[in-house]
C-alpha cells in the first residue's frame, strides 16, 4: 500500500422506539446530513420518530463530536 490510509471512523446513534428500530451511522463529516436524516424521518408520517426524539438524538450526536474531538486517534489495525 502507498502512502498513509485514509482513516475514516463511523459513528452511532440508535433509537428503539417500541418495535421500530432507527440506527444512524455517520462520519464525522455528515453530521450535518444526519440531522437533516432526524428531521426527514421526524416528518414522514409513516414513522413514529417524534421532534423529542430528533432533540434527543441531536443532543446525543453533538456530544458524540465533542467527545471525538478530545480523544486521541485510535491505532489502526489494519
Amino acid at each position: 500500500m502507498r502512502g498513509n490510509p485514509v482513516r475514516r471512523d463511523l459513528n452511532v446513534l440508535a433509537l428503539m422506539k417500541g418495535s421500530e428500530r432507527y440506527v444512524y451511522v455517520y462520519d464525522d463529516i455528515s453530521r450535518a446530513d444526519l440531522v437533516d436524516a432526524f428531521r426527514d424521518d421526524a416528518a414522514n408520517p409513516r414513522l413514529s420518530l417524534s421532534w423529542l426524539d430528533v432533540a434527543l438524538l441531536t443532543a446525543k450526536a453533538r456530544e458524540q463530536g465533542r467527545t471525538a474531538a478530545d480523544e486521541p486517534p485510535a491505532e489502526s489495525r489494519v
